[in-house]
């Protein structure tokens, strides 16, 4: 399970929280979201999908709601009046390092092909707290916090603001019609009803693995599925919430072979100046960057169909490149990792 600094909500907690600690907390909100995707990105498209559908389909699944997720905190910390922050230099992560704000013992995130310990970094990522204990645990000054205490404590803090800390009208703001289960923020509880997409996509309920919002499961226990190797459904028999599921439904298998060796944690300076893997992957890094400008402009005012659609033509750009990188097209010896770096010029 990763933890984050306590630091991290300093500021949000009792009766009169800053709406500049919120909304410094919701930056870095997003940049958490955001960090997640190219470590899944890059396990998903290691993968040949004639040999492992099953698991490319339920990486990919993840990955849009963590967009859905940027976005949602993005929502919220416009309705504040703050701006939303994508695609600066300092916003991408370095691989190997630590997630944003993670202080989890030993949770250094790769950039590294789907593999079942690749896999283990994702569940490490998304596991929930377990209720029981986590109720048990009777936290110490400083210890550090789960993402769920993260959000909640953003969540209690948007309440002590009361709804007279919203701008009005709203602002900035990317609803259902461009990005669908998005929620235009308004006041406390559509801030609230955000957070808690947020928190329940990602971990679960107490009581269940299913998404309140949505048609799937947590992201935690879909991943759990590949590790078990079925897919997780629903007991005939009533009990407990543990007894009500199984991993017994159709197989989710691996195939080892069916993993292109690409490099773990590629950058731009492994790559020899000049050769074919410096220029995909300049291109790569010029077209993600790109795209981080796009949402960066979404995020900021630009909340139209022709922006989003700006931005879904990056999307698709950048899933071909990757793919035909890492599947050595058209060069089948020449396999090539995309570095996911900041790049707003290609050279």
């Amino acid at each position: 399970m990763i933890r984050l600094q306590r630091s991290l909500i300093q500021g949000l907690q009792g009766p009169t929280p800053a709406v500049q600690a919120v909304c410094a907390a919701l930056q870095q909100a997003v940049e958490l979201e955001h960090a997640t995707i190219p470590v899944y990105l890059y396990a998903l498209y290691s993968l040949d999908t004639g040999a492992n559908p099953e698991i490319a389909a339920i990486i990919q699944s993840v990955v849009v709601e963590e967009m859905l997720h940027m976005t949602l905190a993005s929502n919220v910390l416009n309705a504040l009046g703050g701006t939303s922050q994508v695609g600066s230099p300092g916003f991408i992560p370095t691989f190997p390092g630590p997630l944003p704000g993670g202080v989890e013992s030993g949770l250094i995130v790769n950039l590294a092909p789907f593999s079942m310990t690749q896999l283990q970094a994702f569940l490490d990522i998304e596991q929930p707290e377990d209720p029981i204990e986590f109720k048990a645990l009777a936290a110490a000054p400083g210890a550090p916090i789960t993402i769920g205490q993260f959000y909640t404590a953003i969540s209690d803090a948007i309440a002590a603001l009361g709804n007279g800390a919203f701008v009005d009208p709203p602002r900035n703001q990317v609803g259902p019609d461009l990005m669908p289960e998005s929620i235009v923020v308004t006041d406390v509880a559509s801030a609230q009803q955000a957070i808690s997409t947020i928190i329940e996509q990602g971990e679960g309920t107490t009581t269940s693995p299913e998404e309140v919002v949505g048609s799937g499961y947590a992201h935690y226990y879909r991943f759990m599925q590949i590790q078990k190797g079925h897919l997780l459904v629903k007991t005939p028999q009533p009990g407990p919430p543990d007894a009500q599921y199984a991993y017994t439904g159709a197989a989710v298998p691996f195939d080892a072979a069916g993993v292109h060796a690409v490099p773990t944690n590629p950058s731009r300076e492994g790559y020899p100046s000049g050769s074919a893997q410096a220029f995909a992957n300049d291109n790569f890094n010029y077209t993600y960057t790109s795209l981080l400008l796009s949402l960066n402009a979404l995020f900021s005012g630009q909340a139209t169909q022709s922006q989003m659609d700006v931005a879904i033509g990056l999307m698709m750009s950048l899933k071909g490149q990757a793919k035909a990188m890492m599947a050595g097209i058209p060069n089948p010896a020449v396999l090539t990792g995309p570095s996911f770096e900041y790049q707003p010029v290609n050279p």
